[in-house]
């Protein structure tokens, strides 16, 4: 192979494994995301959860309601 072919195939072989880096670290970030996110949709549910536990009636029960003005 001539000189110049060599060097063309070295830079592309060079850049293919910087490439195939790049993705695998892309991957594994997105892959975190994917796990911190799952966490968060787990730890909203829980809160709703809570939140119509402890959530009443937004009427007031028959002891609670003042009397009519005119009584």
């Amino acid at each position: 192979m001539s000189e110049s072919l060599t060097q063309r195939l070295d830079y592309l072989e060079t850049r293919v494994a910087f490439q195939e880096h790049a993705l695998e670290q892309m991957s594994e970030e997105l892959a975190q995301q994917q796990r911190v996110i799952e966490k968060l949709r787990h730890q909203v549910d829980l809160l709703i959860q809570k939140v119509r536990e402890n959530a009443g009636s937004p009427v007031a029960s028959q002891a609670e309601e003042t009397p009519p003005p005119h009584y």
